[in-house]
């Protein structure tokens, strides 16, 4: 049916989107429901079989809370400082609770090893024939009834701890101190009871933790106090020795007021040593963590600083909000850069903060060892002015003050002692479970509905990628806007593939050629009378009388609609003749069985006049010019003198002259003919040509711009509709012709 002429393009098609439109979209679907369809069932089905095949998996959760240790004596632990839960410790503890030798409890508590969901093979590491064989067979060839070698079953343990953290997925709840314990299992009882079975081993363990710190610190201190308990003794008797050995006795010692001022001095001297040796004792201990690189920030005097615990409630209390404000915003919102800077504020601080506290420590200890000093000399002098001995008295004060620090240290020691033995009864409330875990009533994996509606989606988009997919490799055209869009000439007509029943006159099946004459009223026929019509309109000044039909390839039907168009021409009264100038494949010569006759060739070569090659055809009522003779060289022939002059006298002739040249893609004959015809109509096979071979060949025709359209051959009425308005003028064939026209009148 008519499309557009050449005259009518720019107003049939008003408003038209250069981009993707809805009707695009909807046509799309429409043309590819079935496929888009039977790969989205194929998805489904695959889904359902793999959703019925997957096992139910049920989750139980525990809940435990941690709270930080609480000193009951109110003084700092030798071997413990206090606790707070920061990110990093909670950390800590959520790895604690996925460790190895807390899940090794659970194993063997629930004997895991036994149970098919979770045990590992008995060889999971290490396999090998040899090693089976020997596994399997004894030496004496008989069947090894043991269970295992130690190390398998020590692969299988490991292997069976490896399963069950596979199923356990521990995290914290928000941002409180609470601990979620979660285990997935294919049995809810079971995963419920493995659940709190993991809380409790959390718990249990936090508990021999302390315990067994407590126990090793007071080994320590009972083993130090034993050694400054001889200490103490081999000092004091020491000084007994001594005085004994010289006879030296506080009645011959210094008069009352010295002993007295001696004895003071002897005790602050021994509070200075005490003093001292505390500071060199942190100082060394400041030093040692700057040697390795570390921070004295868990030192107790740090920990115990009221500005380093403000400091850290800030931080902590700003990297909560940084964490708050990084779930809403990006990491460039003003909210994040100001609590960023002032974390880095409050790091600072700390820093600062720490530089003072060793800066004081230092100078504490120097304050120290500057106080020892005075009192030492205070003392010398007070014993050397007062002694009436001389330096047997100092002997005996010097070995006194070693006697008195030994004391001194001996007791500091049996009252730490004393706190860590309090502290061995450790607090049970470090952890706690807060809410047990309870079987699941429904299963949390796999989600059904979720699984099942993914699939859906996943083959929708499936279907829509090998649709798009599919219509891409369709390298034909398929609508005149697209047809004119790319080859940028206008499309004349499009003719519908004829079906059996559409060649049906007068009981007898007619040729194409001759429906104009038989059928003037069809559809086919108006048709090619549209054609007819652009082809004028294509030069309204002067139309072309001389016309070339060519196509990219063969099969594509441009010999049928050489005769057709004559035949049409012929019907409406002009007088019409067909040039066979495919003189390779003559399929119009033999469409009227002259195939062998004298024709075109003869007449170029000078063998036959024209008069005698030209015959009238009755049965289509219009003159033929049969090809003729076979040559070789074809080209030649056509672009001869002899043959232009043939076209100009029967242009004056003849009202209209149709020219059927062979393919563009195969031979160079149609660009030779081209030169000396007015118009060429280009047939192109809808939705089957290439589209990249067809723009060559139109190109390469359209350098004269003799190129007055193109026209649709064979069109799939049923699937060109599914393109769109601009596909073909179905609108026109199917809803208004049917209804204007009757063949019958």
């Amino acid at each position: 049916m008519l499309d557009r002429t050449n005259f009518l393009k720019k107003d049939s098609r008003p408003a038209q989107g250069a981009g993707l439109r809805i009707q695009d979209i909807v046509h799309f679907f429409w043309r590819q429901w079935k496929l888009i369809s039977g790969i989205t069932l194929v998805f489904l089905l695959i889904g359902t079989v793999i959703i019925s095949r997957q096992a139910s998996v049920y989750t139980s959760t525990t809940q435990v809370l941690l709270e930080p240790h609480k000193d009951k004596t109110g003084k700092q632990d030798i071997n413990q400082s206090e606790a707070s839960l920061d990110l990093a410790t909670i950390e800590s503890q959520l790895s604690i609770a996925r460790s190895s030798v807390l899940l090794r409890r659970v194993v063997e508590k629930n004997h895991l090893i036994a149970d098919p969901e979770f045990a590992a093979p008995l060889n999971v590491q290490g396999w090998s024939i040899t090693s089976l064989f020997k596994t399997v067979f004894s030496r004496s060839g008989t069947l090894d009834t043991t269970p295992g070698t130690p190390e398998q079953l020590a692969n299988q343990l490991i292997g069976t701890i490896d399963n069950l953290r596979s199923a356990l997925t521990v995290k914290r709840d928000g941002q409180g101190y609470v601990i979620e314990i979660s285990i997935n299992s294919s049995d809810p009882v079971k995963a419920a009871r493995l659940a709190n079975d993991v809380a409790d081993a959390f718990v249990v363990d936090k508990l021999d933790a302390r315990f067994e710190a407590a126990k090793r610190a007071s080994g320590w201190l009972t083993d130090r106090s034993e050694e400054l308990r001889k200490q103490l003794h081999d000092s004091e008797q020491a000084v007994a020795d001594f005085r004994m050995k010289n006879n030296l006795t506080h009645t011959n010692a210094a008069p009352a007021l010295t002993q007295e001022q001696i004895s003071q001095l002897n005790a602050r001297l021994v509070a200075a040593r005490a003093d001292v040796a505390d500071k060199k004792t942190t100082l060394d201990m400041i030093e040692k963590i700057k040697e390795k690189g570390g921070s004295i920030s868990s030192m107790p005097d740090v920990v115990a600083s009221t500005a380093m615990v403000e400091l850290r409630k800030q931080q902590v209390d700003a990297s909560r909000r940084e964490a708050d404000l990084l779930s809403r915003y990006s990491d460039r919102h003003p909210a994040v850069i100001n609590v960023r800077a002032e974390l880095s504020d409050i790091r600072r601080g700390i820093a600062n903060e720490l530089k003072q506290i060793a800066q004081n420590t230092e100078n504490a200890y120097e304050l120290a060892l500057s106080r020892r000093s005075a009192v030492e000399t205070a003392l010398q002098d007070v014993t050397g002015s007062a002694s009436p001995v001389g330096g047997k008295t100092a002997e005996l004060k010097e070995l006194e003050r070693t006697a008195a620090v030994n004391k001194s240290m001996f007791e500091d020691f049996l009252q730490r002692a004393r706190v860590n033995e309090e502290q061995s009864n450790f607090d049970p409330h470090d952890a706690r479970i807060i809410t047990p875990a309870i079987p699941a009533i429904s299963a949390s994996a796999p989600r059904k509905s979720l699984f099942m509606l993914g699939t859906l989606l996943f083959g929708l988009m499936a279907g829509v990628v090998t649709a798009f997919a599919s219509e891409q490799m369709n390298a034909g055209f398929t609508s005149s806007r697209q047809l004119e869009s790319m080859l940028e000439v206008p499309m004349l007509a499009s003719i519908s593939e004829m079906q059996p029943k559409d060649l049906q006159a007068n009981g007898r099946t007619a040729p194409i050629p001759f429906l104009p004459i038989i059928k003037p009223l069809s559809r086919f026929s108006e048709s090619v009378r549209a054609l007819r019509s652009g082809l004028q309109m294509s030069d309204v000044d002067n139309p072309p009388k001389v016309i070339q039909l060519t196509s990219t390839m063969p099969g594509e039907g441009k010999t049928t609609l050489s005769l057709t168009i004559a035949s049409s021409a012929a019907q409406s009264g002009q007088r019409a003749i067909l040039i066979d100038a495919d003189l390779r494949h003559p399929s119009a010569s033999r469409f009227f069985g002259r195939d062998k006759e004298p024709g075109l060739v003869d007449y170029l070569i000078g063998t036959a006049t024209l008069e005698s090659v030209i015959k009238f055809e009755e049965s289509t009522r219009y003159w033929v010019l049969p090809a003729g003779s076979k040559t070789q060289n074809a080209p030649d022939l056509l672009a001869s003198e002899r043959w232009k002059a043939l076209v100009d006298l029967l242009r004056t002739k003849f009202d209209l002259v149709i020219v059927d040249t062979p393919p563009t893609g195969p031979v160079i004959d149609p660009g030779v003919v081209s030169q000396s015809v007015d118009k060429i109509v280009f047939v192109v096979r809808w939705s089957s040509t290439v589209r990249d071979l067809v723009q060559e060949a139109v190109r390469q025709l359209n350098h004269t711009k003799k190129v007055a359209g193109v026209v649709f051959n064979h069109v799939d009425d049923n699937m060109a509709r599914k393109y769109g308005k601009y596909a073909y003028a179905y609108y026109y064939g199917s809803r208004y012709y049917t209804n204007y026209y009757s063949e019958d009148r």
